[in-house]
């Protein structure tokens, strides 16, 4: 140092010693800590060589840049053998050590240094270029990527069901849930052409008393030449389908709470009475209402509304509404409620809900219930955690509390008589330890029940003893598979784990191999785990388990960050039990697929789907001074992340997602992919990473890096998906043949619902309702938007 300062001052050179240093240090300190925990010693020698190069900078020494040209090079090398030739991988190893080794070519640093520097930096020189060079060719591929094309074959025709054509009539496109539509106006061809037709924006806005959970994930339905949508609040809108001009509103007046664990709406349900029709009691269906909507509410009631003025059907429930808290003893503001639309039957309207997550075990029930479409007289119950599911409540009984509830929206084959219901688990969700054997039988399962009595013809358990809220999220879609040996009713039941779950919607026994597998054991204190879970053949989940390696990060330094915390979750892959070390869950509870599904063209026998890979962090917290065993003021509900109470279990959780200092996820990208399934096969023939970090990033980068997403894909017979669920705000086509993107458009919010597609005045329109989503972080609005070809009429 006493040679150094006898040279001229070179400031630009005294900061880069600082800035290496610095980083030094980190990168020693972080790589020790990581050495220890037993994982890679990549940084600690980083870490060294750094403070090295540092110090021979300060003396003017030209071996910093021979040295940190070795450095240079043995990341590269370290780098492809970790993670091969993948770019995002690839980047955060080298995204500041590559510009720092050019900002060291330039003569403020190099001219500086003793004899030799020319030479040093012609070896620097050629390492950056190597590293280009790799990088360069790492661009040229995904290795993530499926690349494939749809078969050529011929469609099939004789179709059952009735696919969505002209309207749009049920959530999912059709009571089958395949989200498709026969027409074929827009295609793959002109969908590039797509302009805005109409924008009609609600008004409905988060307000200060609003829970965090505030979204707009509704699919609006089409019917005649009107489309029916909602908001937030449970306001229902019915817009002339061509103008997006408002027909009328109903404002069922809810209950602005922060409390409430969400404020959100799926949508409507319709129904229409046929001509000679008879209610379920045998006598004739009233004149009023013919064509009726219904709306669930979050403060869990029942509205039937005259689709045709908007005002309540009198002679349904307690004029136009019914109170879907009777039957229970927990009646709580905001404990259940009617997030998803009901089920729509001839004669029976199939109401379920959604019950208040990991708060306690003093829930109300999530017991199904079968109304008379008319009248709103309760038929049957189907209430999972009773012996007897089909209990019905009296002076002297109510339903089970926390008994499962499905909170999705469900599918129907009225021809069989059965409506297929995706349930989720008994509350609490994450320690289940004080669970009867009663509220196990159905958690996490798919139930078939009979339309006319709720009686169980057959289920199917996706997740035993389900301790990581893997419940069944998807409305499930069915499909009549045509094969060598005739046509086999199917359906197909996605899951937060990733599977696909294939049956014969008749009976239940499966099409697509699930076997039973081994999975991790050692559950918490006073817990236990299922020896085994089972695993599709169709599947998008992960077949390896997660390593140190796929640790992700902007930078080397957040990627430090989040190896180390990698290594110290208990992580054995899926299904690893909760524990109070933090237990990394995998796929995260987020789930693989959400209430979304996936769409079906049940001509061609395909389906596109949208999975997504999040690792979540499940971290159990004993009970003490901030998590006592009773609830408090200071512990109020409304959040679904963070501590959850989990009242009546002798812990608390902490859920959340697994994300690096900069808030964003710890794991590797993609972190969302579209994928299209041959259902002859049962295999996936191409999936690729979708959606930009532009709207998430502090810049608008619009790096591809395959994002979260929530709300769906539909599909259309003019060969497009299209999609809008993603982080940035964007609605997409693609080309339902090979997953090529043909056009995008932005939107002015979060586009966190599943669109849909219908014609008015011989023009197809597509329709998208973009009001972002809270707990995701996109954007709020309160817009409805209609997409559709320039000049047809």
């Amino acid at each position: 140092m006493v040679d150094a300062l006898k040279h001229p001052r070179a400031p630009l050179l005294m900061l880069t010693v600082i800035v290496l240093s610095l980083m030094g240090v980190a990168l020693l300190a972080g790589g020790v800590w990581l050495a220890a925990l037993g994982g890679s010693l990549y940084y600690l020698i980083a870490g060294v060589a750094l403070l090295v190069t540092g110090w021979l900078l300060a003396i003017r020494r030209a071996a910093a840049i021979w040295l940190y040209a070795a450095l240079l090079l043995g990341t590269m090398i370290w780098a492809i053998w970790e993670v091969g030739l993948d770019f995002w991988s690839l980047a955060p190893r080298g995204d500041i050590l590559v510009p720092l080794g050019v900002w060291l070519l330039f003569p403020f640093i190099v001219s500086h240094l003793s004899p030799g520097w020319r030479s040093a930096r012609r070896a620097l020189i050629v390492v950056l270029a190597a590293s280009a060079f790799v990088l360069g060719l790492s661009l040229r591929s995904d290795r993530s990527d499926i690349a494939g094309r749809l078969p050529q074959a011929n469609a099939v025709t004789d179709i059952a069901g009735a696919p969505a054509a002209v309207d749009w009539t049920a959530y999912g496109g059709d009571d089958f849930g395949t989200r498709y539509s026969d027409l074929k106006q827009i295609d793959n061809t002109n969908v590039k052409d797509l302009k805005l037709a109409w924008q009609f924006e609600t008004g409905d806005l988060k307000g200060p008393d609003d829970p965090d959970e505030f979204t707009n994930e509704a699919t609006p339905l089409k019917i005649g030449e009107t489309l029916y949508t909602c908001s937030p609040h449970q306001i229902v809108f019915a817009l002339e389908a061509a103008t997006g001009k408002l027909r009328w509103k109903f404002d069922p007046k809810i209950q602005h709470d922060k409390t409430f664990q969400h404020m959100t709406c799926r949508g409507v349900a319709y129904h229409q009475t046929a001509p000679g029709a008879v209610a379920a009691d045998g006598t004739p269906a009233p004149n009023e209402c013919a064509r009726r909507i219904f709306l669930p509410t979050d403060d869990g009631r029942l509205f039937a509304l005259d689709a045709e003025s908007g005002k309540p059907c009198d002679g349904f429930g307690d004029h136009g509404q019914i109170d879907l808290k009777e039957g229970n003893e927990i009646k709580t503001a905001g404990f259940y409620e009617g997030t998803s639309p009901p089920v729509v039957t001839d004669k029976i309207l199939i109401v379920a809900g959604a019950v208040i997550d990991n708060y306690s075990n003093r829930v109300p029930s999530g017991a199904i219930r079968g109304f008379d479409i008319y009248s709103g007289r309760l038929i049957w119950a189907f209430d999972a955690g009773n012996p007897d599911p089909n209990e019905m409540p009296s002076a002297t009984h109510h339903f089970t509390a926390g008994s499962p509830n499905s909170w999705t929206v469900a599918a129907v084959d009225e021809k069989l008589g059965l409506v297929y219901e995706p349930l989720g688990s008994s509350s609490p969700d994450i320690w289940a330890g004080n669970r009867t054997p009663d509220e196990e039988r159905y958690d996490s399962a798919l139930v078939a029940l009979d339309i006319a009595t709720g009686k169980l013809r057959w289920s199917f358990q996706n997740v035993h003893h389900d301790l990581w809220d893997m419940d069944m999220p998807s409305q499930p879609s069915l499909v009549d598979l045509h094969g060598e040996h005739g046509v086999v009713p199917a359906i197909y039941v996605p899951a937060k784990t990733g599977n696909i779950f294939v049956l014969d919607r008749r009976d239940g026994h499966l099409l697509v191999p699930a076997p039973e597998r081994p999975v991790p054991q050692g559950p918490a204190p006073g817990d236990h785990t299922s020896p085994t879970q089972p695993f599709s053949d169709l599947s998008f989940r992960p077949r390896q388990l997660l390593t140190e390696a796929q640790m992700w990060g902007s930078t080397m330094f957040d990627q430090l960050i989040c190896r180390v915390k990698f290594k110290r979750l208990r992580y054995e892959g899926p299904f690893t039990p909760p524990s109070e070390q933090g237990t990394l869950v995998y796929p995260g509870d987020f789930g693989m697929f959400e209430w979304s599904g996936i769409a079906v063209d049940p001509h061609r026998q395909i389906a596109i789907a949208n999975p997504q890979s999040v690792p979540f962090v499940s971290r159990l917290v004993p009970r003490g001074k901030d998590n006592p065993a009773a609830p408090d003021a200071a512990h109020p509900p409304g959040t679904e992340l963070g501590v959850q109470p989990m009242y009546g279990a002798p812990f608390g959780v902490d859920l959340g997602v697994f994300l690096s200092p900069l808030n964003i996820p710890c794991m590797a990208p993609p972190w969302g992919s579209l994928a299209a399934l041959d259902l002859k096969t049962n295999r996936i023939i191409w999936q690729h990473r979708v959606g930009t970090i532009r709207d998430e990033a502090p810049l608008p980068l619009p790096f591809k890096l395959g994002v979260p997403m929530l709300g769906g894909p539909i599909v259309t017979a003019g060969g497009v998906a299209f999609l809008t669920g993603t982080m940035d705000d964007y609605i997409r086509a693609f080309d339902v043949e090979d997953g090529k993107l043909l056009w995008e458009d932005r939107l002015p919010a979060g586009g966190q619902s599943t669109p849909m597609t219908y014609e008015a005045g011989g023009r197809q329109y597509v329709v998208t309702v973009d009001g972002g989503h809270g707990s995701f972080g996109t954007k709020l609005g309160d817009y409805v938007r209609a997409y559709a070809l320039p000049g047809k009429s």
